[in-house]
């Protein structure tokens, strides 16, 4: 993520399509004002008018589980039919916090281990090297994941004297790769955990950015009975990303070191009060107050910001048939999400960051090396493609200096590989 900045930085005049972050022509300062102005009417309502108790809550330390837990309790079972106690609800500096405080609780001995599914969100790999946790890659493919190799995986672990604690999983419009797991896929990643005893760290920062005729599938954790998915929630994508508000929904019983059990979240907030000791009760107001403004829906709050997500992967991805199609330039593919921020292309040729330079240098157009989300520094013939943070015209435009470096980089290398895409 720091190469990608450093490069962005060096070179302002190229079109990106790195930056995997949310169109800021929706933004509006005066929509912060207005949304801390409504969690603070809420307050008044809730404390009778109570002024120092008002200010205390907004201005002062804040506890350290966050204090609208209760508002994000009642959006998860408004947009995602998920009802859970709100107190199993930790409030956190991010979604980058809430991965790092669960897999700390989840790391007690060497034995423990993630497993990951490959291609993946590279902060997963930064999250797991900071507490010293294992990563065990697992295959994806064209569904999303190999469910097979995630059985061998966890057996060959097990066999060595590992603990595969957790898998982390994106459900919905995964970073990287843009793929949705199909319901019969959820089902059954959901009975493995039960059979094989870890749980699912479920990522959702994309999944209402779907298309408007589609019916979304239910989250893993609206199917989850048995409490085995730890669900992480970010408002980066969804409410402000400069608020930097994310948020851990933990109701698994653990055990408390003293022969009896509390909440994960409990554990959770108990780590964060070592680590951040609160989140910043000031942004957790701006977003308290966006979600009571649009009756705790974020589905009807995002409706403006989808509509632009739906239109740039159209002209996306009709750009890329325009340009790229079969006839046009052979070994050239790529696949087709219904909504989230990504699409991955398939080029006939290796990857790596030295071409990324030389493509924003030459040819004025950034695009990220798919070898980061391997984590092996490996070059692949596959990029990703962010469409979230453009414009149709600036997709438009490098959409043509991507073509210009692509015909470059095929004639240097005289020849075309065969598609490479089936596995996404």
């Amino acid at each position: 993520m720091n190469f990608l900045n450093e490069v962005s930085q060096r070179f302002p005049e190229a079109v990106s399509f790195a930056a995997g972050r949310p169109f800021e022509g929706l933004f509006d300062t005066e929509l912060v004002h207005r949304h801390l102005r409504r969690y603070t009417e809420h307050l008044m309502e809730r404390f009778d008018g109570d002024v120092t108790l008002v200010r205390r809550t907004v201005l002062q330390y804040g506890r350290t589980k966050g204090i609208i837990h209760d508002l994000i309790a009642k959006n998860l079972a408004v947009d995602e039919n998920v009802v859970v106690d709100p107190e199993s609800i930790v409030v956190t500096v991010g979604c980058q916090e809430a991965l790092f405080l669960t897999l700390r609780a989840l790391r007690r001995t060497e034995q423990d281990c993630l497993l990951t599914v490959l291609p993946c969100y590279v902060g997963v790999a930064g999250a797991a090297e900071l507490v010293d946790m294992p990563l065990l890659p697992v295959q994806g493919s064209p569904a999303g994941i190999d469910l097979a190799d995630l059985v061998e995986v966890v057996r060959r672990a097990k066999e060595s004297g590992l603990r595969p604690r957790a898998l982390y999983v994106v459900a919905d419009f995964a970073n990287p790769s843009g793929i949705s797991l199909d319901l019969e896929t959820r089902q059954q990643l959901l009975r493995l955990a039960a059979e094989h005893d870890f749980l699912l760290l479920e990522d959702n920062p994309y999944g209402i950015f779907h298309a408007p005729d589609t019916e979304p599938l239910p989250t893993l954790k609206a199917l989850d009975r048995d409490r085995r998915v730890v669900y992480l929630g970010s408002f980066a994508k969804t409410g402000l990303p400069g608020a930097r508000i994310g948020y851990v929904v933990a109701d698994q019983l653990v055990g408390d070191g003293n022969g009896g059990t509390q909440s994960l979240a409990d554990q959770l907030a108990k780590i964060k009060s070592m680590l951040t000791v609160n989140t910043p009760p000031v942004a957790q107001a701006v977003i308290g107050g966006k979600l009571l403004e649009h009756d705790f829906s974020l589905r009807a709050a995002n409706a403006p910001e989808n509509a632009v997500y739906q239109e740039n992967l159209r002209h996306l991805l009709a750009g890329l048939a325009e340009r790229f199609g079969p006839d046009r330039r052979p070994g050239v593919s790529w696949n087709v999400p219904t909504g989230g921020f990504f699409v991955v292309m398939d080029v006939p040729f290796p990857v790596d960051d030295e071409l990324l330079e030389l493509s924003a240098r030459r040819h004025r157009v950034l695009w990220t090396p798919m070898h980061h989300f391997y984590g092996d520094g490996e070059p692949r013939h596959q990029i990703r493609l962010s469409f979230s943070y453009l414009t149709p015209e600036q997709i438009t435009v490098g959409l043509d200096r991507l073509a210009e470096f692509v015909d470059e980089q095929c004639e240097e290398n005289g020849t075309t590989a065969p598609n490479q895409g089936g596995h996404l």
